[in-house]
């Protein structure tokens, strides 16, 4: 099995992982990803994709190295050709309850379970495994070296930007459209200045020095 039966010629080296899982006998491959770790506010939103052999999909990166009107276009793109798409979340509840890692991983099995073409091996970026009884191997900045995740990356960003946007117009004045809950300056000012509002994450710190009892 070579190389370009996965994908083009510049682009090959994306489907590395996908091509050696395939070696090993794995015929649905997912890569998942996730978008919302860091923020103030808001889930954490997952996504896992099936991408079949040979899809032409130009520009898949890591969606953090993308315009935002990239990401759009590609969103559409991915859902177009994947052979199937899941997306999970943990809401801001869930992730006070049990943790931002717990709470990642939660919704990163709530993404492999909603996919309409059962996963059999799962590719997953960063350094920690999935508790489902899958055949899984976990990547370092995978979102930069395996389509699948990239692809993933893209879907869970995109969907959880559109997420936060509708937030902007339920709680006005913490500019959720323009930061997405993450803690830049202004936003950590207008916690302050305001308080938090119910999407907020209370145990996180920048917010729970303001959460009254």
């Amino acid at each position: 099995m070579t190389l370009p039966l996965f994908g083009a010629a510049e682009d090959a080296s994306l489907w590395t992982f996908e091509v050696l899982a395939a070696r090993m006998g794995y015929r649905s491959v997912a890569g998942v990803d996730e978008a919302g770790r860091g923020p103030l506010a808001g889930p954490v939103v997952a996504a896992a994709v099936i991408l079949p052999k040979g899809v032409e999909l130009p520009g898949v990166n890591d969606s953090k190295k993308l315009t935002a009107p990239k990401r759009e276009k590609l969103y559409d793109l991915i859902l177009e050709r994947a052979l199937a798409v899941g997306v999970g979340r943990a809401d801001h509840e869930l992730i006070d309850r049990i943790n931002i890692l717990k709470a990642t991983l939660h919704a990163m099995g709530e993404a492999v379970g909603k996919l309409a073409q059962p996963a059999d091996y799962l590719l997953i970026d960063g350094i920690s495994t999935i508790p489902l009884n899958l055949p899984q191997r976990t990547i370092k900045k995978g979102d930069c070296a395996s389509i699948s995740i990239a692809a993933a990356s893209i879907v869970a960003k995109v969907t959880r930007d559109r997420l936060m946007v509708e937030y902007d117009q339920q709680y006005p004045g913490y500019g959720f459209a323009a930061h997405k809950g993450y803690g830049c300056a202004s936003h950590l000012t207008t916690i302050a200045s305001l308080g938090p509002c119910p999407i907020h994450r209370k145990s996180f710190r920048g917010v729970k020095e303001y959460v009254t009892p």
